[in-house]
């Protein structure tokens, strides 16, 4: 065979590869994570009754923010993960920020409060199931997120699983914002956070294995 002809050949049924495929992926993972888990504190955990009141405050907002920020910041490093050689870029800045945010103003509160009421502080109310419906109402966006990731090309495997991990289980836990009646900011640097460290490392032990091409 002649090499005109044999690249002709290796050509032929060539068609364009859509640029914006990986967008397209993760606005669907995204999608189906936030809708599903908010779905999932409706039906099964409910919103709390007073929530059109404490939205007036601005630290319930505060509270909304911590899981937004590493919902971005994780989003942000797993897009570029999912390509070839890419470094994790500034999302990991701000997944670090948004921790050191919390922590800080955990100490913050912690020192400010009575020695006999820290316990208290750090425990709230609910913490013996906070973490647990953290990682429970990440399974779908957990799932939605290795679909994407699947269909792409991520070489750093287990960093790209950790990371999805931690999309998930943020998304899980702005969802879950809607029905916690936690409003103390050690609690979220505790509890919040460990609920959504279960499916990161959960990713970043199946995303080698899962995420192999």
């Amino acid at each position: 065979m002649k090499t005109d002809d044999f690249i002709s050949m290796l050509a032929s049924g060539v068609t364009p590869v859509d640029r914006h495929a990986l967008a397209k992926r993760f606005v669907v993972a995204v999608l189906v994570g936030l809708v599903t888990a908010t779905l999932l504190v409706m039906i099964v955990l409910g919103v709390r009754p007073d929530l059109a009141t404490v939205a007036a405050t601005p630290i319930f907002w505060a509270k909304i923010a911590f899981p937004l920020s590493l919902m971005i910041g994780a989003l942000s490093v797993v897009m570029r993960l999912a390509r070839p050689g890419m470094t994790p870029g500034w999302g990991k800045l701000l997944i670090v920020a948004a921790i050191a945010a919390v922590w800080a103003g955990a100490l913050y509160v912690l020192v400010a409060v009575a020695p006999d009421m820290r316990v208290a502080v750090i425990l709230g109310k609910t913490w013996r199931v906070c973490a647990l419906n953290i990682t429970l109402l990440s399974i779908p966006g957990f799932i939605a997120v290795f679909w994407a990731l699947r269909g792409l090309a991520p070489t750093r495997l287990k960093l790209a699983g950790a990371c999805g991990g931690l999309l998930a289980g943020a998304m899980a836990t702005l969802a879950y914002c809607l029905h916690c009646p936690e409003m103390e900011v050690p609690f979220w640097g505790a509890w919040y956070l460990l609920g959504m460290l279960v499916p990161t490392a959960i990713g970043a032990l199946l995303g080698p294995r899962w995420l192999r091409w």
